[in-house]
């Protein structure tokens, strides 16, 4: 497939080999090709491909990241980048997590997977799993964050460079705000939205507090910042799973992160091999 004039080839892994850049200089005709330095990966941009025909297999074959970007997709243009927090943000899935010490992990961890498949409708995925928490010690909501959560590879470089050009930032999950609070501190993020968990005499009472944040709810918060802040500049949005397809939709740079097959298929780019400081080469 020929290519307009006005877009660059990024490829990025954690090692990219410099005879595979040049077999993809050469399938493409590309007019050069410049490393990138601003995610920690191994990342290049092949100047002005005239081709793309099997650039997807050959990525896809080498294990390499790969995304065709626009020139007029400045980094500095970018006003509001929202992400989803479990297994985006960090690498862990709170719920399961939390029922582990509950011993019940393998029935929420099937229920969790199930709905980030977009197999069970999510509001009620996570009034089923809530319930089965119930009794649990508000101290191990805690024990998960201290002991369990860590942030993705990359994300604390992503968001300094987000901070550094001003971009607003969200953090909207289907998680908690026990969790979504402390890392909003940690990493300076501008906007969250989670659910709150129901707690009696320090316990989980297996119940939601309030409306449940669902894709709607995520995809409804994303587009009011956006508007608010988004002028004539840009907007990406980054996730996982089913519940974020509604928000990536609306986004004007949609990242599937490490993603389930649908939202890969769905989402503009795909970053299956690097960290989330990887998005930052998606701009030219």
């Amino acid at each position: 497939m020929t290519l307009t004039a006005g877009v660059d080839l990024v490829v990025q892994a954690p090692q990219v080999l410099r005879e595979d850049l040049e077999i993809l200089r050469l399938m493409t005709g590309a007019q050069g090709v410049e490393p990138i330095a601003r995610a920690a990966c191994d990342a290049y941009r092949l100047h002005d491909p005239e081709d793309r025909a099997g650039v997807a297999e050959a990525c896809t074959a080498a294990e390499y990241d790969y995304a065709f970007v626009p020139h007029e997709r400045a980094l500095e243009r970018v006003r509001l980048v929202a992400m989803d927090m479990d297994s985006t943000l960090i690498t862990i899935e709170c719920i399961d997590e939390i029922a582990a010490m509950h011993g019940m992990g393998d029935a929420v961890a099937a229920i969790t997977a199930a709905a980030m498949r977009g197999e069970i409708d999510f509001r009620a995925s996570l009034t089923r799993r809530v319930a089965l928490l119930e009794g649990l010690p508000i101290e191990a909501l805690a024990r998960v964050y201290d002991e369990r959560l860590r942030l993705s590879p990359g994300a604390a470089r992503l968001f300094e460079t987000l901070h550094a050009i001003g971009a607003k930032t969200l953090l909207v999950s289907g998680g908690f705000t026990f969790f979504t609070e402390r890392l909003k501190t940690r990493l300076g993020i501008d906007f969250t939205l989670s659910n709150v968990l129901d707690v009696e005499n320090g316990r989980l009472t297996g119940r939601i507090q309030g409306n449940i944040v669902d894709a709607q709810a995520k995809a409804s918060r994303f587009s009011a910042l956006a508007q608010r802040f988004a002028g004539d500049g840009l907007t990406a949005a980054i996730g996982d799973g089913a519940n974020d397809l509604p928000m990536l939709a609306s986004a004007n740079v949609s990242v599937a992160y490490h993603a389930k097959p649908r939202v890969r298929e769905q989402a503009l780019h795909a970053i299956d091999h690097c960290g989330l400081d990887a998005v930052l080469n998606l701009f030219s």
